[in-house]
């Protein structure tokens, strides 16, 4: 009689770290699925195919494309998993990422001090200076410093940090915060506003789409002033996702040349009007 309690025991355990090997295995994430806005080139945008190493839109017919993808689809290949693009507006990017909607924002966020008490980051996978883009041949296409911008109507996008250092501005018209930058370009190009900040790449990216767009560029002492973490953009993940050490790993294993190499092809393949 011992020695039948003593088997079913047995089968019973055995049973169980079974049942609980397979349960561990469906709890295995084989997607890797990234929030971001596809409208913020070069870093990330919406177009209509695959070309230039597109990656499909998640319940869509589009694609997107940009530096922000490349480094998504190399991060996913190192976790492992299939990368997937959700179309996530900015605002919805952090709650996005908190309920399990997303794994990941890869969205040129930067890990502001008030963003990481919601989020944890990832290292920066980029680094970039701040610049205003304006129209060409306006009066602020030739300024030096920010301060030559006094009386401007300048904004930013909505929720970031870009539009809290439009106040080192003296004398400015500090316009209401947009949306997005598409919306931005709209109102810089009808003359609602005469300038927006955002990040070198971006107004790179800006006056290249657009001929009638010219980027301002300052002189260390005279731009905007802003900390390492403010220029910086990183992975965001939800509190205690245990990923983000894998994922240090797969962006330390990326090269300043090869990342200035793959901004520079964004800014190349960006779809004309992006």
């Amino acid at each position: 009689m011992k020695k039948v309690l003593k088997l079913a025991l047995c089968a019973a355990l055995a049973l169980g770290l079974l049942i609980t090997a397979i349960g561990c295995g469906q709890q295995q994430p084989k997607t890797f699925k990234v929030g971001l806005e596809c409208g913020y080139a070069p870093f990330n945008w919406t177009q209509p195919d695959d070309s230039n190493g597109a990656v499909p839109i998640s319940g869509s017919n589009e694609f997107a494309g940009g530096y922000d993808v490349e480094i998504a689809k190399i991060i996913a290949e190192g976790l492992g998993r299939e990368l997937v693009i959700v179309k996530t507006a900015w605002d919805g990017l952090t709650p996005a990422v908190q309920s399990g909607t997303i794994d990941a924002i890869i969205a040129g966020m930067s890990p502001t001090a008030d963003r990481k008490l919601t989020l944890d980051f990832s290292d920066p996978y980029y680094r970039s200076d701040l610049v205003i883009v304006v129209r060409k041949g306006s009066p602020y296409e030739k300024a030096t410093s920010i301060q030559d911008f006094a009386g401007a109507k300048i904004t930013a996008q909505l929720n970031t940090f870009h539009y809290t250092v439009i106040d080192q501005i003296k004398g400015v018209q500090k316009m209401a915060p947009m949306d997005d930058f598409p919306a931005m370009r709209v109102a810089l190009e009808s003359g609602i506003i005469d300038g927006y900040v955002s990040e070198r790449p971006e107004g790179i990216s800006a006056s290249t789409a657009n001929p009638k767009f010219a980027m301002v560029e300052f002189a260390k002492g005279q731009g905007f002033e802003a900390s390492d973490e403010d220029v910086a953009v990183a992975v965001g993940f939800k509190k205690g996702n245990p990923d983000i050490k894998r994922v240090n790993e797969i962006l330390a294993g990326i090269s300043e040349e090869q990342r200035q190499a793959m901004m520079d092809e964004a800014i190349k393949n960006q779809p004309a009007g992006q």
